[in-house]
């Protein structure tokens, strides 16, 4: 892999977004609909936080651990939302920044997925899983 190259080359450039006003339930159901782990999340186009499917667990998690009755989560998707349990000390990177210090961030860092700007606006996302397989593709590409 040619870490020189910008992130924009191995990015998701189709990124599926969400409101901090969302109910909790919405991201929950995009996660398991398009088999995703991360939700950049916007507010009046502005990236204002990010979801990741990790948050979503902790959140049901941690507010069910004296509870035995299931229903409360389904009453906690319905009532919060996406901007109470986001994460808004995030990091980003430009569409241009190089593999390789995508490549350092993660090393550094116990997040998996980083949004790509272009001047500020979002543009795309990177996440580990996109690394590995560009990885596996450029594998196959030379083995052939």
């Amino acid at each position: 892999m040619n870490t020189k190259a910008p992130i924009s080359s191995i990015m998701t450039s189709s990124v599926i977004t969400i409101s901090p006003d969302d109910k909790v339930l919405v991201a929950k159901e995009t996660f398991d609909l398009n088999k995703i782990h991360h939700l950049p999340v916007l507010e009046d186009e502005k990236l204002v936080g990010i979801l990741s499917s990790s948050d979503l667990l902790y959140f049901l998690r941690y507010l069910d651990k004296d509870s035995q009755e299931p229903y409360l989560n389904d009453l906690r998707l319905k009532n919060y939302k996406v901007g109470e349990i986001m994460q808004t000390n995030l990091a980003t990177v430009d569409q241009e920044d190089s593999i390789r210090s995508i490549l350092e961030v993660f090393s550094q860092n116990v997040f998996h997925a980083l949004p790509v700007t272009k001047n500020g606006e979002l543009v795309g996302i990177v996440t580990t899983q996109d690394i590995v397989k560009a990885l596996l593709q450029e594998e196959a590409e030379t083995a052939a």
